[in-house]
């Protein structure tokens, strides 16, 4: 069975916009994650703070890498997002992914993302579905 680690590297050498977005690798162990992600220019919208869909996009990230840390493949089903604070060009976003509910064939999953001052700027939620095929 492969670990945690080596299931990351497998996903993350095969995605080039989790890649191209910059999103670096904290830590994972089974059921969780946490990614890192500088805020670059071409991250901002018309009124100079960050896309939603850039926080969207590291919390996805983290929740796909944090749900297929144990050994099977998952996908997500439902996900949501509350952002709860302004993101600017330069900040230094932390997506801390954590299982909140791990079943046979369902996971949830519960997503915080810090600036680098450790001040929350968006919570994402995830439900995944685990399939029958494992990481080999």
């Amino acid at each position: 069975m492969m670990t945690p680690r080596e299931i990351f590297h497998r996903m993350f050498d095969n995605d080039p916009f989790s890649r191209e977005l910059g999103m670096e690798l904290v830590s994972v162990s089974e059921g969780a994650c946490t990614l890192r992600m500088i805020v670059k220019p071409f991250m901002l919208n018309g009124f100079g703070v960050a896309h939603g869909a850039i926080t969207f996009a590291l919390a996805d990230s983290a929740l796909a890498f944090a749900s297929n840390s144990r050994g099977r493949h998952a996908v997500s089903v439902h996900c949501s997002i509350e952002h709860v604070a302004p993101v600017v060009e330069g900040d230094v976003l932390t997506a801390t992914a954590s299982e909140d509910k791990y079943g046979h064939a369902m996971a949830n999953y519960n997503i915080r993302i810090d600036n680098q001052d450790g001040i929350p700027v968006a919570f994402f939620r995830g439900l995944v579905y685990r399939k029958s095929r494992e990481w080999e």
